[in-house]
């Protein structure tokens, strides 16, 4: 979460974004967390990448899941973001490493990572950036690694409540980027309902 904002532009409001999630997720975000991380298969001794990390909870929650033979890298365009992320993990005493990049130049080898998280930052993107941040995270997939996105889905129409708020994520549905993983050559494409409010998932595997 929080590579972007309105237009594609980054959040510098880090202190609050916390307070966001926690209202979209309606007070359950450690349970939806607990949700992404089960859904991601994540095993001791993995190595994962959180791309739009965020403050860091999701990337927190994932170096719990891999322990202390697995690693976690988390990456986010703003540095409030990243900051809030460090401190976070900090005073959890957890060791995940933060840094700051954008989503569509990620600063890894090929093939660096069993594991690649994404969690509501692709609506974020401009449309024209998401193949190339796909591309992206399917180079530093190593074979047989797997990716996560979860983001919203459905139709304007079958979105309610309060998520009707945040109207710029009306108009996009993680479905979209189900063509772009074919077009890297991702296979074993899934998909279904998260659980909270319209959030889907979408997962994939690197042959």
């Amino acid at each position: 979460m929080g590579v972007g904002a309105e237009r594609g532009g980054i959040i510098h409001w880090a202190a609050r974004y916390d307070l966001v999630v926690w209202l979209m997720t309606l007070g359950r975000e450690k349970a939806f967390r607990e949700k992404v991380v089960r859904l991601a298969s994540l095993e001791p001794g993995e190595s994962v990448l959180d791309v739009g990390c965020g403050t860091g909870t999701l990337a927190i929650a994932a170096k719990r899941a891999v322990g202390a033979t697995g690693t976690v890298h988390g990456v986010d365009a703003s540095p409030e973001m990243i900051a809030r992320a460090r401190k976070k993990a900090k005073g959890k005493g957890v060791e995940v490493v933060f840094e700051r990049a954008v989503a569509e130049a990620l600063p890894f080898p090929d093939g660096r990572f069993d594991a690649v998280l994404t969690s509501l930052m692709l609506h974020h993107l401009q449309r024209e950036a998401r193949p190339r941040c796909i591309g992206e995270i399917r180079r530093v997939l190593k074979p047989g690694g797997r990716l996560l996105a979860v983001d919203f889905g459905g139709t304007a129409r079958e979105k309610r409540g309060l998520i009707s708020h945040f109207h710029r994520h009306m108009r996009f549905d993680v479905q979209e980027v189900v063509p772009m993983l074919d077009a890297v050559g991702l296979k074993n494409v899934e998909s279904g309902d998260v659980g909270f409010l319209d959030l889907r998932f979408v997962r994939a595997t690197a042959p």
